[in-house]
């Protein structure tokens, strides 16, 4: 016959192998699921967004590095060009066509490609400013200005503050970086009163001349 303590320690045996096995059942099916989803979440970009931002997200002279993107940012954008926030102005051809693409992508396919995108390597810029432009920009010239005025949100080496709701901008073509801020500049983006963080893109894009630009530009680009 067993002592009471014996059988005690048993039951708690029991009782522990049980809950370990729960719990393994759990991760294991959490993971399965995560894994799933990373899985769908590439098949979606792969068949959707790599013929035009690259096969590894790191972006072409026409659409813009992802990989290593803030993932809030990178929703809130998708969802930008889903609503009509962005891309709807006539000018904005490459929009109009993100507006498509989005149009497409219910809220859990957003979050899917979002974290999968957010998850890969940061990339550096894959063009930079050539020629005349090269030789005029000035990176000193740019590092001051950009932080006098950038770098408050979109931190000291372009890394951006998800805090400040400011992207990363560090690895983002040259091209890219001149076109948004054309855009913001000219009215292009940056004009609904609903896209907050656009409207303070546009007042302070105003502020900035041909050759400050280039200087900024040049400045970013040089970032890792």
């Amino acid at each position: 016959m067993n002592h009471p303590s014996q059988v005690a320690v048993h039951t708690r045996g029991v009782r522990l192998w049980v809950l370990a096995t729960a719990l393994s059942t759990l991760l294991c099916g959490l993971l399965a699921s995560f894994t799933s989803s990373a899985s769908e979440a590439e098949t979606l970009f792969s068949a959707r967004c790599a013929s035009c931002h690259g096969s590894e997200a790191k972006g072409t002279l026409l659409a813009p590095a992802l990989a290593g993107q803030q993932i809030d940012y990178l929703a809130r954008q998708l969802k930008h060009f889903k609503s009509g926030l962005r891309g709807n102005h006539a000018k904005d051809v490459l929009g109009a066509q993100m507006v498509a693409v989005s149009s497409a992508l219910d809220e859990a396919a957003v979050v899917a490609v979002s974290t999968y995108l957010s998850q890969l390597p940061q990339t550096r810029a894959n063009s930079a400013l050539t020629g005349s432009k090269a030789a005029a920009a000035n990176q000193r010239r740019g590092y001051t200005y950009y932080h006098s005025t950038c770098g408050g949100c979109h931190g000291g080496k372009a890394e951006g503050n998800p805090l400040l709701n400011a992207p990363r901008l560090a690895g983002l073509s040259v091209e890219y970086l001149q076109r948004q801020i054309l855009h913001f500049a000219t009215g292009i983006r940056g004009t609904d009163k609903q896209d907050r963080y656009g409207r303070q893109m546009a007042m302070m894009s105003k502020s900035l001349d041909k050759e400050t630009l280039a200087d900024v530009i040049a400045f970013i680009a040089a970032q890792p």
